[in-house]
């Protein structure tokens, strides 16, 4: 924190101690009043006396003062200074989580040389996966796995790179990074509209049959490189399965074109700097669990 902040911080902190307590003392009545005084505040015809509070009440908010000032000598909480403790809540953490560590270390290990679809079938090690899922990865995937517009569905048998133990866990630990090029400027919109057709064609659908026609020649010869010759996709590229009905980024006659049009660069993190090699093994059982 900034020398400023930090002081200002201190000041107003100091300041409204300073006022609290000066409220408190300020207000105190020391007698009981005996001759019906008011304090002249009136609310649905209900008169407020002014009657002293009760020693407990009125020594509660003095023991609360006089904990407040305590805490913000020995704890951090006036800027920059660090207390008497020398506290901090990142030493707190790192403690608590190296406690953890030795704890369960034991624990990981074993499920670590054990094989994925062994432990996939582990009721504690899914519990654990799925703490670790809603941590990293419910936040593009859902809390249910089941994906959304861009972020594939991890609980369906329909994989980008494949859905085996070693394809899972190269996914987490080194990420991805899709290049679905845009065809717009090579193809032109007519060469966009039959291409189109030809792709909703490959997963059984109706559609302009000259319009397929023409767009099995521009799938042959931009396109069959990374979708195969007859698209359904190429696990080592990422290239998807176009021949199923399932689609990352829509189905529908314009979504497709847009895809075709733009191209679409999905990106999926790597965690091996944020996740430890035990944890990456048991989440990769939890999402092949999710299919399987």
């Amino acid at each position: 924190m900034a020398s400023f902040w930090s002081l200002w911080v201190i000041i107003l902190t100091s300041i409204t101690i300073v006022l609290i307590t000066w409220v408190l003392f300020a207000n105190r009545t020391r007698e009981q009043n005996t001759e019906g005084k008011t304090t002249g505040h009136i609310y649905d015809g209900i008169e407020e006396y002014d009657n002293p509070l009760p020693a407990w009440w009125f020594m509660m908010f003095v023991l609360t003062i006089v904990f407040g000032i305590g805490y913000l000598i020995v704890y951090p909480g006036m800027g920059n200074y660090p207390g008497l403790l020398g506290w901090t809540q990142i030493e707190q953490h790192e403690k608590e989580v190296a406690a953890a560590e030795a704890r369960y270390r034991d624990m990981r290990d074993r499920y670590l040389a054990m094989p994925v679809e062994e432990i996939a079938k582990d009721p504690a090690v899914r519990k654990m996966g799925g703490r670790i899922f809603a941590n990293n990865c419910a936040v593009c995937h859902g809390s249910d796995a089941k994906g959304a517009y861009g972020f594939p569905n991890l609980t369906d048998d329909d994989w980008l790179y494949g859905g085996s133990p070693e394809a899972i866990k190269t996914t987490l630990i080194q990420g991805r990074k899709a290049a679905m090029p845009g065809w717009e400027a090579i193809l032109g919109d007519q060469g966009i509209a039959e291409a189109t057709a030809y792709v909703q064609s490959l997963s059984g659908r109706v559609v302009d049959e000259g319009l397929a026609e023409a767009g099995a020649k521009h799938f042959q010869t931009y396109c069959a490189a990374c979708h195969g010759a007859d698209g359904k996709g190429n696990y080592a590229l990422g290239a998807p399965n176009l021949a199923n009905g399932i689609w990352l980024y829509g189905g529908s006659t314009e979504q497709i074109s847009h895809t075709l049009r733009k191209g679409r660069n999905g990106v999926m993190p790597a965690f091996a700097d944020t996740l430890s090699e035990d944890k990456i093994h048991i989440l990769t059982a939890y999402v092949y669990s999710l299919s399987h």
